[in-house]
């Protein structure tokens, strides 16, 4: 690319300005290369973006930079990128809606280092399609992760009857997330998630807590559910992160969390389209196991009952 390339994508021609603009400079990682990377992992990423409001986290000055937040649309963007009017406290945000691979490259150009989608789609806002237990480890302990990953897992799948995926932040942890129906409002979810990080943290106390205030965790892994409410957001899988050499928050098979060499950074800008390549999208088959939370919250609250008694 030159200086104010335009490129085509898909039935779009899209501007781009400074191309050789280094985000990354440790690894020379310019502007280009973020571009040529979401042009080549759209089509799975897409389908985590369709619909859906997004935060763009940009990064102007490389990451390292100042960065900030930006969740309403610039009056610069152009028309055919598709918005969102949503309700906030106090009135409304107008938001990007990343429906195509030539929005997203748009993003990119503007230095959105990462999109950060809502857990709902517009089509019913107010009713979450994604639920989210985010694992970070106290300090650098990536196999407390994995142990509580698989933990949790085996609770959701054996004991309450739903499918999570897992995927590596691109930061610090791990995510899994369910897949719904878009029956149940945000307070009903994050009230559910609630419930089972407690019943977990309450089965294995001196390795889990639902402790917000990180001077009460006394070096336990934190069972975050805040994200599921109104108006959160989550990273997008395939997003790169701005952290040291472009890491990717990257969906894994579950038996990968058996393999060591794997940690929450594993992945990055320039070898996450070759693990695509060779070995497809392992979130490929999630969409079919999209569940109603009902039922799991009934299996839920016996469980509840039972070890109480």
């Amino acid at each position: 690319m030159s200086a104010n390339d335009r490129i085509r994508v898909g039935d779009r021609i899209v501007g781009i300005s400074n191309p050789d603009k280094e985000l990354f400079p440790d690894d020379g990682i310019a502007k280009a290369e973020l571009i040529d990377y979401y042009r080549s992992v759209a089509r799975p990423m897409l389908t985590h973006l369709r619909g859906r409001p997004l935060a763009m986290e940009r990064h102007p000055d490389g990451y390292g930079g100042k960065s900030f937040f930006h969740k309403d649309v610039p009056d610069y963007f152009p028309d055919w990128i598709h918005r969102k009017e949503v309700p906030k406290e106090g009135g409304t945000v107008t938001m990007v809606v990343c429906d195509d691979a030539a929005t997203l490259v748009y993003l990119a150009n503007q230095a959105c280092i990462t999109p950060h989608p809502w857990l709902s789609r517009t089509a019913r806002i107010d009713c979450p399609d994604r639920l989210i237990f985010d694992l970070d480890p106290p300090g650098h302990d990536f196999e407390l992760v994995r142990w509580t990953a698989r933990t949790l897992g085996d609770l959701l799948t054996t004991e309450l009857g739903l499918r999570p995926g897992v995927m590596t932040t691109g930061s610090r942890g791990l995510h899994l997330v369910l897949l719904l129906d878009r029956c149940t409002d945000f307070d009903t979810t994050r009230a559910f998630a609630r419930q089972v990080a407690d019943l977990l943290a309450d089965r294995h106390p001196d390795k889990l807590t639902t402790e917000a205030r990180k001077n009460k965790r006394r070096g336990r892994l934190y069972l975050d559910t805040q994200r599921n409410a109104y108006a959160q957001t989550s990273v997008a899988p395939y997003a790169v992160r701005a952290r040291p050499h472009a890491p990717v928050a990257t969906p894994l098979e579950w038996a990968e969390l058996d393999d060591p060499a794997i940690g929450p950074q594993h992945w990055t800008l320039r070898t996450l389209p070759d693990r695509l390549s060779k070995d497809g999208d392992p979130w490929k088959g999630l969409s079919r196991c999209r569940r109603s939370l009902g039922p799991a919250r009934r299996r839920l609250e016996a469980l509840v009952e039972e070890e109480v008694s």
